[in-house]
Protein backbone atom coordinates (compact mmCIF):
# COMPACT_ATOMS: atom_id res chain seq x y z
CA UNK A 1 0.00 0.00 0.00
CA UNK A 2 2.91 2.36 0.73
CA UNK A 3 4.38 1.60 -2.71
CA UNK A 4 1.00 2.12 -4.37
CA UNK A 5 0.55 5.54 -2.73
CA UNK A 6 4.14 6.68 -3.35
CA UNK A 7 4.14 5.74 -7.03
CA UNK A 8 0.71 7.31 -7.54
CA UNK A 9 2.22 10.62 -6.41
CA UNK A 10 4.82 10.33 -9.16
CA UNK A 11 7.86 9.31 -7.10
CA UNK A 12 10.30 6.75 -8.43
CA UNK A 13 9.58 3.85 -6.11
CA UNK A 14 11.51 0.69 -5.22
CA UNK A 15 9.86 -2.11 -3.22
CA UNK A 16 12.36 -4.44 -1.51
CA UNK A 17 11.39 -7.73 0.13
CA UNK A 18 13.72 -10.28 1.71
CA UNK A 19 11.34 -13.12 0.83
CA UNK A 20 10.84 -14.81 -2.50
CA UNK A 21 7.39 -13.30 -3.06
CA UNK A 22 5.32 -10.35 -1.86
CA UNK A 23 2.41 -10.48 0.55
CA UNK A 24 3.12 -13.69 2.45
CA UNK A 25 1.47 -12.51 5.67
CA UNK A 26 -1.42 -10.92 3.81
CA UNK A 27 -1.92 -14.22 2.02
CA UNK A 28 -2.66 -16.11 5.24
CA UNK A 29 -4.65 -13.35 6.97
CA UNK A 30 -8.29 -13.85 7.84
CA UNK A 31 -7.90 -17.61 7.80
CA UNK A 32 -6.62 -17.43 4.24
CA UNK A 33 -9.54 -15.23 3.14
CA UNK A 34 -8.02 -11.79 3.94
CA UNK A 35 -10.30 -9.63 6.04
CA UNK A 36 -9.38 -6.37 4.20
CA UNK A 37 -11.06 -3.95 6.62
CA UNK A 38 -14.03 -3.39 8.93
CA UNK A 39 -16.97 -1.09 8.14
CA UNK A 40 -17.53 0.22 11.67
CA UNK A 41 -17.73 3.99 12.18
CA UNK A 42 -14.50 5.80 13.10
CA UNK A 43 -15.00 5.93 16.89
CA UNK A 44 -15.99 2.28 17.04
CA UNK A 45 -13.15 1.30 14.73
CA UNK A 46 -10.61 3.01 16.99
CA UNK A 47 -12.19 1.46 20.09
CA UNK A 48 -11.34 -1.93 18.58
CA UNK A 49 -7.68 -0.90 18.32
CA UNK A 50 -6.92 -0.73 22.07
CA UNK A 51 -3.18 -0.45 21.43
CA UNK A 52 -2.91 3.32 20.73
CA UNK A 53 -5.78 3.43 18.26
CA UNK A 54 -6.32 7.17 18.88
CA UNK A 55 -3.00 7.86 17.17
CA UNK A 56 -4.69 6.79 13.92
CA UNK A 57 -7.33 9.57 13.80
CA UNK A 58 -5.37 11.65 11.26
CA UNK A 59 -4.32 8.67 9.14
CA UNK A 60 -7.85 7.22 9.02
CA UNK A 61 -9.33 10.60 8.14
CA UNK A 62 -7.04 10.70 5.10
CA UNK A 63 -7.42 7.04 4.13
CA UNK A 64 -9.91 5.08 6.21
CA UNK A 65 -12.00 1.95 5.91
CA UNK A 66 -14.37 3.43 3.28
CA UNK A 67 -11.34 4.43 1.19
CA UNK A 68 -9.89 0.91 1.52
CA UNK A 69 -13.18 -0.57 0.28
CA UNK A 70 -13.31 1.90 -2.63
CA UNK A 71 -9.65 1.15 -3.44
CA UNK A 72 -10.17 -2.60 -3.80
CA UNK A 73 -13.54 -2.32 -5.55
CA UNK A 74 -11.88 0.16 -7.95
CA UNK A 75 -9.46 -2.63 -8.90
CA UNK A 76 -12.37 -4.97 -9.60
CA UNK A 77 -12.21 -6.86 -6.28
CA UNK A 78 -15.81 -7.41 -5.17
CA UNK A 79 -16.15 -7.34 -1.37
CA UNK A 80 -18.81 -8.65 0.99
CA UNK A 81 -19.69 -7.76 4.58
CA UNK A 82 -19.85 -10.52 7.18
CA UNK A 83 -20.55 -10.58 10.92
CA UNK A 84 -19.37 -7.64 13.06
CA UNK A 85 -18.56 -5.49 10.03
CA UNK A 86 -15.76 -7.66 8.62
CA UNK A 87 -15.10 -7.18 4.90
CA UNK A 88 -13.84 -10.05 2.74
CA UNK A 89 -13.30 -10.55 -0.99
CA UNK A 90 -16.29 -12.34 -2.54
CA UNK A 91 -13.81 -14.93 -3.81
CA UNK A 92 -13.00 -15.87 -0.18
CA UNK A 93 -9.36 -16.05 -1.25
CA UNK A 94 -6.58 -13.85 0.15
CA UNK A 95 -4.69 -14.53 -3.09
CA UNK A 96 -7.22 -12.33 -4.89
CA UNK A 97 -6.19 -9.38 -2.71
CA UNK A 98 -2.44 -10.07 -2.86
CA UNK A 99 -2.47 -10.50 -6.64
CA UNK A 100 -4.44 -7.27 -7.11
CA UNK A 101 -1.97 -5.28 -4.99
CA UNK A 102 1.08 -6.73 -6.75
CA UNK A 103 -0.53 -6.03 -10.13
CA UNK A 104 -1.28 -2.47 -9.02
CA UNK A 105 2.31 -1.67 -8.00
CA UNK A 106 3.65 -3.19 -11.24
CA UNK A 107 1.15 -1.19 -13.32
CA UNK A 108 2.27 1.99 -11.57
CA UNK A 109 5.88 1.39 -12.48
CA UNK A 110 7.19 0.32 -9.08
CA UNK A 111 10.44 -1.62 -9.27
CA UNK A 112 10.16 -4.83 -7.23
CA UNK A 113 13.14 -6.73 -5.87
CA UNK A 114 12.58 -9.96 -3.95
CA UNK A 115 15.09 -12.28 -2.26
CA UNK A 116 16.94 -9.12 -1.24
CA UNK A 117 17.40 -8.76 2.54
CA UNK A 118 18.24 -5.28 3.82
CA UNK A 119 21.08 -5.20 6.34
CA UNK A 120 20.64 -1.60 7.53
CA UNK A 121 19.17 1.79 6.80
CA UNK A 122 21.84 4.41 6.15
CA UNK A 123 21.74 7.79 7.88
CA UNK A 124 23.93 10.89 7.73
CA UNK A 125 23.51 14.20 9.56
CA UNK A 126 20.06 13.21 10.80
CA UNK A 127 18.72 12.26 7.38
CA UNK A 128 18.16 9.04 5.45
CA UNK A 129 20.70 8.25 2.73
CA UNK A 130 19.34 4.89 1.60
CA UNK A 131 19.85 1.25 2.54
CA UNK A 132 22.64 -1.30 2.57
CA UNK A 133 21.69 -4.80 1.44
CA UNK A 134 22.91 -8.02 3.03
CA UNK A 135 24.99 -8.44 -0.15
CA UNK A 136 26.88 -5.25 0.72
CA UNK A 137 25.38 -3.20 -2.11
CA UNK A 138 24.05 0.26 -1.31
CA UNK A 139 20.88 1.79 -2.70
CA UNK A 140 20.59 5.57 -2.40
CA UNK A 141 17.20 7.01 -1.47
CA UNK A 142 15.90 10.32 -0.13
CA UNK A 143 13.01 8.56 1.63
CA UNK A 144 12.83 5.11 3.21
CA UNK A 145 9.59 3.55 4.47
CA UNK A 146 10.01 0.74 6.99
CA UNK A 147 7.09 -1.68 6.59
CA UNK A 148 8.59 -4.84 8.06
CA UNK A 149 5.80 -5.84 10.45
CA UNK A 150 6.34 -7.10 13.99
CA UNK A 151 7.68 -10.41 15.30
CA UNK A 152 4.55 -12.56 15.13
CA UNK A 153 4.10 -15.25 12.45
CA UNK A 154 7.85 -15.18 11.60
CA UNK A 155 7.63 -17.82 8.85
CA UNK A 156 6.02 -15.11 6.70
CA UNK A 157 9.14 -12.94 7.09
CA UNK A 158 8.11 -10.70 9.99
CA UNK A 159 11.06 -11.34 12.28
CA UNK A 160 11.49 -7.88 13.79
CA UNK A 161 14.03 -6.58 11.24
CA UNK A 162 12.73 -3.01 11.43
CA UNK A 163 13.39 -2.44 15.13
CA UNK A 164 17.21 -2.17 14.97
CA UNK A 165 16.94 0.10 11.91
CA UNK A 166 14.65 2.39 13.91
CA UNK A 167 16.94 2.26 16.96
CA UNK A 168 19.91 3.32 14.81
CA UNK A 169 18.01 6.54 14.02
CA UNK A 170 17.49 7.09 17.77
CA UNK A 171 13.98 5.69 18.03
CA UNK A 172 12.62 4.05 21.16
CA UNK A 173 11.13 0.58 20.81
CA UNK A 174 8.47 -0.03 23.45
CA UNK A 175 8.48 -3.49 24.99
CA UNK A 176 7.28 -6.14 22.57
CA UNK A 177 4.65 -8.64 23.69
CA UNK A 178 2.25 -11.14 22.15
CA UNK A 179 -1.34 -10.06 21.59
CA UNK A 180 -4.30 -11.76 19.91
CA UNK A 181 -2.72 -14.96 21.19
CA UNK A 182 -4.10 -18.10 22.93
CA UNK A 183 -3.98 -18.26 26.76
CA UNK A 184 -2.18 -20.93 28.77
CA UNK A 185 -3.24 -22.56 32.04
CA UNK A 186 -2.11 -25.30 34.39
CA UNK A 187 -5.59 -26.11 35.67
CA UNK A 188 -5.88 -29.90 36.27
CA UNK A 189 -8.67 -30.27 33.73
CA UNK A 190 -6.45 -28.52 31.15
CA UNK A 191 -3.44 -30.65 32.05
CA UNK A 192 -5.56 -33.84 31.87
CA UNK A 193 -7.03 -32.70 28.54
CA UNK A 194 -10.56 -33.60 29.62
CA UNK A 195 -11.96 -30.53 27.85
CA UNK A 196 -9.55 -30.43 24.89
CA UNK A 197 -11.33 -29.49 21.67
CA UNK A 198 -14.55 -28.43 23.38
CA UNK A 199 -16.00 -25.29 21.76
CA UNK A 200 -18.27 -22.82 23.51
CA UNK A 201 -20.54 -20.46 21.58
CA UNK A 202 -21.59 -16.96 22.63
CA UNK A 203 -19.97 -16.91 26.06
CA UNK A 204 -18.42 -13.98 27.95
CA UNK A 205 -14.79 -14.05 29.07
CA UNK A 206 -13.73 -11.66 31.82
CA UNK A 207 -10.21 -10.85 33.01
CA UNK A 208 -9.76 -9.82 36.66
CA UNK A 209 -6.85 -8.06 38.32
CA UNK A 210 -5.13 -9.18 41.52
CA UNK A 211 -7.53 -7.03 43.59
CA UNK A 212 -10.62 -8.64 42.09
CA UNK A 213 -11.48 -5.72 39.81
CA UNK A 214 -12.75 -6.45 36.29
CA UNK A 215 -10.22 -5.41 33.64
CA UNK A 216 -12.18 -6.33 30.51
CA UNK A 217 -14.98 -8.57 29.23
CA UNK A 218 -15.37 -9.95 25.72
CA UNK A 219 -18.30 -11.81 24.21
CA UNK A 220 -17.85 -14.48 21.56
CA UNK A 221 -16.77 -18.03 20.90
CA UNK A 222 -13.86 -19.90 22.49
CA UNK A 223 -12.30 -23.33 22.58
CA UNK A 224 -10.48 -25.37 25.23
CA UNK A 225 -7.09 -26.61 24.03
CA UNK A 226 -4.43 -28.95 25.42
CA UNK A 227 -2.61 -25.90 26.82
CA UNK A 228 -5.42 -23.48 27.74
CA UNK A 229 -7.98 -21.31 25.97
CA UNK A 230 -8.20 -20.11 22.38
CA UNK A 231 -10.81 -18.73 19.99
CA UNK A 232 -11.89 -15.11 19.36
CA UNK A 233 -12.97 -14.24 22.92
CA UNK A 234 -9.73 -15.61 24.43
CA UNK A 235 -7.56 -13.85 21.83
CA UNK A 236 -9.20 -10.51 22.60
CA UNK A 237 -8.55 -10.92 26.31
CA UNK A 238 -4.90 -11.89 25.84
CA UNK A 239 -3.27 -8.45 25.90
CA UNK A 240 -4.96 -7.69 29.23
CA UNK A 241 -3.66 -10.97 30.67
CA UNK A 242 -0.12 -10.16 29.46
CA UNK A 243 -0.20 -6.68 31.00
CA UNK A 244 -1.62 -7.90 34.32
CA UNK A 245 0.98 -10.67 34.61
CA UNK A 246 3.71 -8.13 33.90
CA UNK A 247 2.27 -5.76 36.50
CA UNK A 248 2.30 -8.54 39.10
CA UNK A 249 5.80 -9.80 38.23
CA UNK A 250 8.21 -9.59 41.14
CA UNK A 251 5.46 -8.77 43.62
CA UNK A 252 3.75 -10.98 46.16
CA UNK A 253 0.77 -11.26 43.85
CA UNK A 254 -0.12 -14.60 42.32
CA UNK A 255 1.71 -15.65 39.18
CA UNK A 256 -1.64 -16.29 37.53
CA UNK A 257 -4.48 -14.09 36.34
CA UNK A 258 -8.11 -15.05 36.97
CA UNK A 259 -10.27 -15.36 33.88
CA UNK A 260 -13.93 -16.34 34.26
CA UNK A 261 -16.27 -17.77 31.65
CA UNK A 262 -19.95 -16.83 31.76
CA UNK A 263 -21.65 -19.77 30.04
CA UNK A 264 -25.07 -18.09 30.14
CA UNK A 265 -24.53 -14.35 29.48
CA UNK A 266 -28.24 -13.65 29.04
CA UNK A 267 -29.27 -15.04 32.43
CA UNK A 268 -28.67 -14.08 36.05
CA UNK A 269 -27.23 -16.45 38.63
CA UNK A 270 -30.67 -16.74 40.25
CA UNK A 271 -32.25 -17.61 36.88
CA UNK A 272 -29.62 -20.30 36.26
CA UNK A 273 -30.30 -21.75 39.71
CA UNK A 274 -34.06 -21.87 39.13
CA UNK A 275 -33.77 -23.20 35.55
CA UNK A 276 -31.43 -26.05 36.46
CA UNK A 277 -33.56 -26.94 39.48
CA UNK A 278 -36.70 -26.86 37.33
CA UNK A 279 -35.12 -29.17 34.76
CA UNK A 280 -34.20 -31.64 37.48
CA UNK A 281 -37.70 -31.40 38.95
CA UNK A 282 -39.35 -32.13 35.57
CA UNK A 283 -37.34 -35.32 35.24
CA UNK A 284 -37.09 -36.14 38.93
CA UNK A 285 -36.26 -39.82 38.43
CA UNK A 286 -33.26 -39.13 36.20
CA UNK A 287 -29.66 -38.61 37.36
CA UNK A 288 -28.89 -34.88 37.35
CA UNK A 289 -25.87 -35.41 35.09
CA UNK A 290 -28.23 -36.74 32.40
CA UNK A 291 -30.82 -34.00 32.92
CA UNK A 292 -28.34 -31.13 32.67
CA UNK A 293 -26.63 -32.38 29.52
CA UNK A 294 -29.10 -30.28 27.54
CA UNK A 295 -28.13 -27.19 29.57
CA UNK A 296 -24.33 -27.47 29.74
CA UNK A 297 -22.10 -29.51 27.43
CA UNK A 298 -21.49 -32.90 28.95
CA UNK A 299 -17.71 -32.83 29.42
CA UNK A 300 -17.83 -29.39 31.00
CA UNK A 301 -20.78 -30.44 33.16
CA UNK A 302 -18.69 -33.27 34.63
CA UNK A 303 -15.98 -30.78 35.64
CA UNK A 304 -18.56 -28.39 37.13
CA UNK A 305 -20.30 -31.10 39.18
CA UNK A 306 -16.95 -32.36 40.46
CA UNK A 307 -15.84 -28.85 41.47
CA UNK A 308 -19.11 -28.29 43.33
CA UNK A 309 -18.96 -31.65 45.12
CA UNK A 310 -22.15 -32.90 43.49
CA UNK A 311 -22.53 -36.58 42.65
CA UNK A 312 -23.88 -36.61 39.09
CA UNK A 313 -25.86 -39.79 39.75
CA UNK A 314 -28.17 -38.21 42.33
CA UNK A 315 -31.79 -37.39 41.45
CA UNK A 316 -33.88 -34.30 42.17
CA UNK A 317 -34.96 -35.43 45.66
CA UNK A 318 -31.32 -35.56 46.81
CA UNK A 319 -30.07 -32.23 45.43
CA UNK A 320 -28.06 -30.35 48.11
CA UNK A 321 -28.99 -26.65 48.13
CA UNK A 322 -25.53 -25.23 48.95
CA UNK A 323 -23.59 -27.09 46.25
CA UNK A 324 -26.41 -26.43 43.75
CA UNK A 325 -26.11 -22.70 44.41
CA UNK A 326 -22.36 -23.08 43.81
CA UNK A 327 -23.12 -24.85 40.51
CA UNK A 328 -25.25 -21.91 39.35
CA UNK A 329 -22.47 -19.54 40.41
CA UNK A 330 -19.85 -21.48 38.41
CA UNK A 331 -22.06 -21.69 35.33
CA UNK A 332 -22.08 -17.88 35.45
CA UNK A 333 -18.43 -17.53 36.50
CA UNK A 334 -16.39 -20.61 35.60
CA UNK A 335 -12.90 -19.78 36.92
CA UNK A 336 -9.69 -20.40 34.99
CA UNK A 337 -6.28 -19.55 36.46
CA UNK A 338 -4.28 -18.33 33.45
CA UNK A 339 -0.50 -18.34 33.79
CA UNK A 340 0.46 -16.78 30.46
CA UNK A 341 0.09 -16.97 26.71
CA UNK A 342 1.79 -18.66 23.82
CA UNK A 343 4.92 -16.90 22.50
CA UNK A 344 5.06 -13.72 20.43
CA UNK A 345 6.00 -15.87 17.42
CA UNK A 346 2.74 -17.80 17.83
CA UNK A 347 0.64 -14.65 18.28
CA UNK A 348 -1.48 -13.16 15.52
CA UNK A 349 -0.32 -9.63 16.38
CA UNK A 350 2.74 -8.00 17.96
CA UNK A 351 2.16 -5.54 20.79
CA UNK A 352 4.71 -2.75 21.23
CA UNK A 353 7.00 -1.26 18.60
CA UNK A 354 8.32 2.11 17.45
CA UNK A 355 7.27 4.73 20.01
CA UNK A 356 4.46 6.86 18.60
CA UNK A 357 5.60 10.08 20.31
CA UNK A 358 8.50 9.99 17.85
CA UNK A 359 6.23 9.78 14.76
CA UNK A 360 4.20 12.51 13.03
CA UNK A 361 0.61 11.13 13.00
CA UNK A 362 -0.37 12.95 9.79
CA UNK A 363 2.56 11.73 7.68
CA UNK A 364 4.07 8.71 9.51
CA UNK A 365 7.44 10.48 9.24
CA UNK A 366 10.06 10.08 11.94
CA UNK A 367 10.58 13.13 14.15
CA UNK A 368 14.20 12.05 14.56
CA UNK A 369 15.44 11.35 11.04
CA UNK A 370 14.50 13.26 7.91
CA UNK A 371 13.18 11.02 5.16
CA UNK A 372 12.39 8.08 7.46
CA UNK A 373 8.82 6.76 7.58
CA UNK A 374 7.08 3.85 9.31
CA UNK A 375 3.83 1.99 8.72
CA UNK A 376 2.00 -1.10 9.89
CA UNK A 377 2.81 -3.43 12.74
CA UNK A 378 6.36 -2.16 13.29
CA UNK A 379 4.64 0.78 15.04
CA UNK A 380 3.35 0.54 18.61
CA UNK A 381 -0.23 -0.04 17.42
CA UNK A 382 -2.28 -3.20 17.85
CA UNK A 383 -5.94 -4.04 17.48
CA UNK A 384 -8.29 -6.94 17.88
CA UNK A 385 -8.72 -9.47 15.08
CA UNK A 386 -11.59 -8.63 12.75
CA UNK A 387 -10.03 -6.35 10.15
CA UNK A 388 -8.69 -3.73 12.55
CA UNK A 389 -4.95 -4.41 12.31
CA UNK A 390 -5.04 -4.58 8.53
CA UNK A 391 -7.00 -1.32 8.43
CA UNK A 392 -4.29 0.32 10.54
CA UNK A 393 -1.62 -1.15 8.23
CA UNK A 394 -3.29 -0.01 4.98
CA UNK A 395 -4.05 3.44 6.40
CA UNK A 396 -0.55 4.10 7.76
CA UNK A 397 0.98 2.54 4.64
CA UNK A 398 -0.99 4.82 2.33
CA UNK A 399 -0.15 7.93 4.36
CA UNK A 400 3.53 7.01 4.65
CA UNK A 401 3.78 6.42 0.90
CA UNK A 402 2.00 9.61 -0.06
CA UNK A 403 4.01 11.72 2.40
CA UNK A 404 7.38 10.18 1.53
CA UNK A 405 6.75 10.76 -2.18
CA UNK A 406 5.64 14.37 -1.63
CA UNK A 407 8.84 15.07 0.32
CA UNK A 408 11.04 13.59 -2.42
CA UNK A 409 9.25 15.44 -5.22
CA UNK A 410 9.36 18.80 -3.41
CA UNK A 411 13.12 18.40 -2.92
CA UNK A 412 13.81 17.99 -6.66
Amino acid sequence: MAAVAASAEGARTLLIDKGDKLGRKLGISGGGRCNVTNVKEMDELIRHIPGNGKFLFSALNQFGNRDIIAFFEGMGIALKEEDNGRMFPVSDKAKTVVDALVRKVRDQGVEIRVNMPVKEVLYEDGAVQGVRLASGDKIAAKSVIIATGGKSVPHTGSTGDGYPWAKKAGHTITELFPTEVPLTSKEPWIHNRVLQGLSLRDVTLTVWNAKGKKLVSHDGDMIFTHFGLSGPAALRCSQFVVKELKKNAGSDAKSTVLVTIDLMPGRSEAEVYEETLSLARQESKKAVKNVLRTYVQERLLEVLLQQCGINGDITYDNIPKGPWLELAKRIKNFPVAVNGTLSIEEAFVTGGGVHLKEIHPQTMQSKLAEGLYFCGEVLDIHGYTGGYNITAAFSTGYNAGKSAAAAVISAR
